[in-house]
């Protein structure tokens, strides 16, 4: 069979007739019948084109370990207006390699004997604490007596005297404290933040979580004296998910640990910490925390027309939403999984600390919401010590 082939095209946006009675190549062709091909030369007013944020805030970090190294550093790359202009570290080589991978001159490498140095560095706007729990009063501290904003990872401290002196710190300097609590900017946790303010399932009834790991020696979480131990470090998120679920501070806890005799790694902290938190519109919040069992990350918010839940919900990539709705007269609905785009975040964190800075607003993440956290730790420990249920001081 014979073909034929088209000449290249060498003119301008080409036009075709719309009308199905008009013939190609006639010449009864009018503005309405055409329909442009080619895009024109200029751009599309619709067109986002990204553009360099006005101003970007340096970020000194503070603590070179494993969370830094594989999650905060390279979460650089993904913000807009956080940079890393200085690193804080104990071991020079260490922190030589990491300041060349990102362009920190070496001259912005500091040690924790030298710290108070960054107040005549005039690139560090944020001083971003990723150190062992028992080190974060004293560097918060000294990082607002610097002149510098401080965003720290939580727990904020390891006691709640600690966290309000670095609450009291942070206001005498007149500068931003924020705990690094980054499921508050991460886009499914936010939506669920929603829908519980809304009611969007009918009434919360109950709250469940848990958060587990296998945690081996040597280990800065298995040390009493770091402050260590399951309830700061993975507990503290089902606290914190609680509160941003039910909405409320609860007002008693009883909780039971487990420290075994046949596991020296557990001599200082438990292994395990189970803990029941009553709040006063009489929800009840069930969660556990481990150090000994396979990983797992959930929240379950059941409410009288339906639940909200996530699994894995505290893990730093891949958390998978999913909710159930009781139509009337239909309890067995289908469950529905909530499909958002999934950010980085530490990125999402840092920017979000760095518009609180930038127009002077409220962080979303408060030293208020640290100290919260930690007398609901406190109180936790004194029931499993105790072996009785305590209440807990607003």
């Amino acid at each position: 069979m014979k073909t034929t082939r088209q000449p290249p095209f060498t003119g301008s946006a080409t036009t075709l007739p719309t009308t199905a009675g008009t013939a190609v190549g006639s010449s009864e062709k009018t503005e309405s019948q055409e329909t442009v091909l080619a895009p024109p030369d200029e751009q599309p007013q619709v067109l986002k084109i990204e553009e360099a944020p006005a101003r970007q805030l340096g970020f000194a970090i503070v603590g070179l370990g494993k969370l830094a190294l594989e999650e905060v550093m390279p979460a650089f790359g993904e913000c807009k207006l956080a940079k890393p202009v200085a690193l804080v570290s104990g071991h020079r080589e260490k922190a030589v390699k990491v300041a060349h991978a990102h362009h920190i001159p070496e001259s912005s490498i500091y040690n924790y004997e030298n710290f108070d140095r960054i107040a005549d560095d005039p690139s560090i706007d944020v001083v971003y604490i990723i150190l062992p729990n028992s080190m974060h009063a004293e560097f918060t501290i000294r990082a607002l007596k610097a002149g510098k904003h401080v965003l720290c990872e939580k727990p904020m401290a390891v006691s709640v005297e600690e966290g309000q002196s670095m609450a009291r710190a942070g206001r005498e300097a007149g500068k931003k404290l924020g705990i690094a609590y980054r499921l508050h900017y991460e886009p499914l946790n936010m939506q669920v933040m929603k829908w519980c303010r809304e009611k969007k399932f009918g009434k919360i009834k109950s709250f469940v979580s848990s958060n587990c790991q296998i945690v081996e020696a040597p280990n800065i979480r298995l040390s009493r004296e770091l402050g260590g131990g399951p309830v700061s470090d993975t507990g503290i998120y089902s606290i914190n998910a609680a509160r941003y679920c039910i909405g409320e501070e609860p007002i008693a806890v009883t909780a039971v640990a487990c420290f075994p005799d046949d596991d020296p790694r557990f001599r200082e902290v438990p292994e395990s910490v189970s803990f029941i938190l009553t709040y006063p519109s009489g929800v009840i919040a069930t969660c556990d925390t481990s150090f000994g069992t396979i990983e797992g990350r959930r929240y379950r918010v059941q409410c009288d027309n339906g639940y909200i839940e996530m699994d894995p919900s505290f893990s730093y990539r891949g958390l998978k939403l999913k909710t159930k709705a009781l139509l009337e007269g239909d309890e067995s609905s289908e469950v529905s999984e909530i499909n958002l785009r999934q950010k980085n975040h530490f990125a999402e964190q840092m920017d979000g600390f760095c518009k609180a800075i930038i127009n002077d607003t409220e962080v979303v993440t408060p030293a208020s919401m640290g100290i919260a956290d930690l007398r609901i730790i406190a109180a936790i420990r004194e029931s499993y010590e105790s072996g009785k249920p305590v209440k807990i001081d607003s």
